[in-house]
């Protein structure tokens, strides 16, 4: 009770700072413009000149020292007017705003007798960002619509520092958070991204790879800012279809997807709205097999987004909006595939509901107050789990091909977000950008699982005389978690320097009870387990400080270096499964959850030099480490050779693993050109650890191996990467994205075997990825080509072909303990995908 009531008092003391903090811009959704107005012929400062961001009421006037500031506006590309009596006004076109940044413009006006003169400047923005004090990568919708993905993902994984598999930096894929319009949109019970995003909804993207605000939390190697589209004065359409059986053969998918958006007034000057929706249906690349089990198409994706934005005047705003993503597929084994239907149906639903309330107090205040519902559901096998037969499915003779029976797999995984969160951002003086704020997250977790796997011998091979692990479970838990934050970024108005100083405090109250197991010997080699009592799990907390310095050095010189510790709550899986009472009354788990983990935790820190090369190139070099501990993984609680109710042996979650990361980035960026534009970039990169999973314990207790003791590269080890993204004009009006990929090979580990149940040399000591694979090469490509119709120029279609891997490289992604590509099987899930052609349009009303 004691306990009980010093964690509710923490909470309140919580929830006290928060309001006192918040009188509320959405974190990374809304940047600032800001600039000086002069007389073009003398530089004096124009005071009172008018300058308004074009299809929106935002606006400001110049100061006595003809200074401007337009606070909260949202990320995109706009059109900024600059009007001052007796001086020529003046449209500034592509101006971009950024999240989280201060766009900064010097204008100059021209005096004119003449009213009403308009001229148009396309506006080049600065090719350093001196108000970026780590490593991060922005990208416009222009960008994405050019480059040869399907996702939003994809254009992640093309950014410097990130694998082909979705690793940041070192980091597992599951400590990356994508959010979008500043809410995360995260599986915080199996990982990774819960939602799909239609790519035609996307305004902007920024990618963070080598440090983060405090105004970010709960990722430890990266983060992903995704901010979405709203509408304005002008109805625009928008609809795209591409299809890749157009080449006869067996190159193809049979993949078609459908993309539209609708945007428009509902209210003139006040109310707008933004639809859009994404089709995707595929025959995957194993249609021949999938075809005679299934009907087509065998994975079916729908995602959807809509926004409604109300503006009660220039400095209110109430924005509304939905998200949904429906997903319906079926698994691929090669060794199922005479089998396929015993394989179970899987599915995932999400929805999300959320409203921010905006309000801007002053030209250098404003807050954001936001309410979200997010509601994830997984589903594995189809009907009720009483239908699920637990009878071993069974292989052939030669133990390779399962040709008859199911898998005893069915669950069903329900996750609801309920999130309060509030921001406020202030510039004090030109000098400092003060941000705070926070957020309560209310989670109801429920899982029901039953999953019975025979064990394997680490070559794959089925135990028949090993009982098989029971991963059954079921739970259903209401943890919470929050923070708040406090930054400052400072800028001497000398030099330009910028230091960027913040702290942030998260907690987790996991709301759940660990039991107390305990082992009764019933004879030499088998005990009975019991649960005495259960053990309130404790309420975690960090203060995490964040710093980061960007500094000129001479004129063509940048110079930034970042700090900080992250913090990130480990999914509720490792905290819930198994801990059911009722299931623990009856037998152990071979995997119990673990409420009382630690929150995994992260240092890193980089430094970097930023070089302009002429008017047109820069170049980067960035030296980067991160230490994280806390990592997740399994101990196994008992002998190998004991057992517990039949079973041999179980495991428990626990933190142990330890990651370290090293490395070096160059980048090349070409921004500015009239033939070729774009970057290059190169990747050194060494990854060792203790653990590749979190199960990575239970596994070498299942294989018989002991726990190896020293740190060793880890699979995604992947130390060299090279990565050309080129956007080519063309003669005859066509434009071309080019998009070059070059990996060295990943670790795995070489312990041959000649019968799949034992060693080829007994003596042989198990060193874990202990070899490589050999490198890989991805070339993809887009060529596209627009036309423009009708009266305004503004209607156009655009027709495009996309080809991924045009080089048909049989590129590879994993081999057996002999060094054998697809194993024994010769199963082709080895190789990436062979060569696809897309052929594509779209129309622009």
């Amino acid at each position: 009770m004691g306990g009980e009531k010093t964690v509710n008092f923490k909470l309140l003391a919580l929830i006290s700072c928060v309001v006192a903090l918040t009188v509320g811009a959405r974190a990374g959704v809304t940047g600032i413009l800001e600039g000086r107005v002069q007389e073009k012929d003398t530089e004096q400062p124009l005071v009172g000149a008018n300058v308004l961001i074009v299809g929106t009421e935002r606006g400001a006037a110049t100061d006595l020292e003809g200074y401007f500031r337009i606070p909260n506006v949202r990320a995109g590309t706009y059109k900024v007017r600059v009007t001052m009596l007796g001086y020529k006004t003046l449209m500034l076109e592509r101006v971009l705003i950024f999240p989280d940044l201060r766009t900064k413009l010097l204008i100059d006006l021209e005096s004119t007798a003449i009213e009403f003169e308009e001229v148009v400047v396309q506006v080049e923005m600065p090719l350093i960002r001196r108000d970026v004090t780590a490593t991060a990568y922005s990208i416009t919708d222009t960008k994405i619509e050019k480059l040869p993905v399907t996702t939003f993902q994809e254009v992640v994984n093309l950014q410097p520092g990130v694998t082909k598999d979705g690793h940041v930096r070192g980091g597992r894929s599951t400590e990356v958070v994508y959010l979008v319009d500043g809410l995360p949109i995260q599986d915080v019970i199996g990982g990774g991204l819960g939602s799909d995003v239609p790519k035609t909804s996307i305004v902007h993207m920024t990618v963070q790879t080598g440090g983060f605000d405090a105004e970010y939390g709960n990722a430890q190697s990266g983060v992903v800012n995704v901010v979405t589209k709203s509408g304005d004065n002008s109805h625009r359409f928008a609809l795209r279809g591409d299809y890749d059986h157009v080449i006869p053969g067996e190159e193809t998918n049979r993949t078609a997807e459908f993309e539209g958006s609708l945007s428009g007034p509902i209210l003139r000057d006040r109310m707008y709205y933004f639809l859009a929706q994404d089709i995707f249906l595929t025959d995957t690349r194993w249609w021949q097999d999938f075809r005679l089990y299934f009907e087509s198409p065998f994975e079916r994706d729908y995602s959807g987004f809509a926004k409604v934005d109300y503006h009660a005047n220039s400095s209110m705003r109430l924005t509304t909006q939905v998200l949904y993503s429906l997903r319906r597929w079926h698994d691929y084994e090669f060794s199922w595939r005479f089998n396929l239907d015993g394989l179970p149906a899987r599915s995932r639903d999400s929805y999300r509901v959320a409203a921010f309330w905006t309000h801007t107090l002053s030209a250098r205040s404003f807050y954001t107050f936001t309410v979200s519902r997010y509601f994830l559901k997984s589903k594995v096998g189809e009907g009720e789990k009483t239908t699920v037969d637990p009878t071993p499915f069974e292989y052939d003779f030669f133990l390779k091909y399962v040709v008859n029976g199911k898998r005893a797999w069915w669950a069903e995984s329900r996750q609801t977000v309920s999130t309060l969160k509030a921001d406020w951002t202030s510039m004090l003086s030109r000098s400092h950008l003060m941000k705070a704020g926070g957020e309560f997250n209310f989670y109801e977790i429920f899982g029901d699982i039953l999953k019975i796997e025979p064990q394997k011998t680490f070559y794959g091979k089925p135990k028949p005389d090993d009982p098989p692990f029971n991963f059954s479970s079921q739970y259903r838990y209401f943890p919470m978690t929050g923070s708040v934050y406090i930054q400052d970024k400072i800028e001497t108005e000398s030099d330009g320097t910028i230091l960027n100083i913040g702290l942030r405090y998260d907690f987790l109250n996991p709301r759940a009870s660990r039991p107390a197991l305990e082992l009764i010997p019933k004879s030499n080699e088998e005990f009975e387990q019991e649960v005495q009592q259960s053990v309130p799990a404790k309420f975690k907390s960090q203060f995490s400080p964040r710093l980061g310095l960007a500094a000129p050095i001479g004129n063509n010189w940048y110079l930034y270096v970042n700090y900080g510790v992250y913090f990130q709550y480990p999914l509720f899986e490792y905290l819930y499964s198994g801990l059911n009472p009722v299931s623990l009354a009856k037998t152990v788990p071979a995997l119990l959850g673990n409420p009382d983990l630690e929150p995994e935790r992260t240092l890193a820190w980089e430094l970097g030099v930023k070089y302009l090369l002429g008017n047109e190139l820069v170049v980067s070099f960035t030296y980067f480490r991160k230490q994280s501990k806390n990592l997740i993984d399994t101990k196994t609680l008992i002998p190998s050779k004991a057992r517990i109710a039949g079973d041999y042996g179980f495991a428990e979650f626990v933190n142990s693993s330890d990651v370290n990361t090293t490395g070096i980035e160059v980048v090349l960026v070409r921004e500015r050109g009239d033939f070729v534009t774009g970057s290059l970039s190169y990747t050194l990169m060494e990854v060792e650890g203790v653990g590749d999973v979190a199960e990575q314990g239970l596994r070498f207790f299942e294989w018989g191996f002991p726990l190896f003791p020293k740190e060793y590269p880890l699979s995604w080890d992947q130390r060299h990467t090279l990565k050309l993204i080129a956007d080519i004009r063309l003669p005859l009006g066509l434009s071309a994205n080019l998009v070059a990929q070059y990996h060295s090979g990943r670790p795995y580990t070489f312990f041959p075997t000649k019968d799949g149940f034992t060693a080829l040399d007994p003596t042989l000591v198990f060193v874990p990825n202990n070899a490589r694979m050999d490198d890989t090469i991805l070339l993809d490509v887009k060529i596209f080509k627009g036309f423009t119709f009708g009266s305004a120029r503004l209607n156009r279609i655009w027709l495009y072909v996309d080809v991924r891997n045009l080089l048909d490289e049989k590129n590879v992604r994993w081999v057996d303990s002999n060094g054998r590509v697809g194993g024994e099987l010769g199963d082709p899930s080895a190789f990436d995908e062979a060569r696809r052609t897309k052929l594509g349009i779209k129309v622009e009303l």
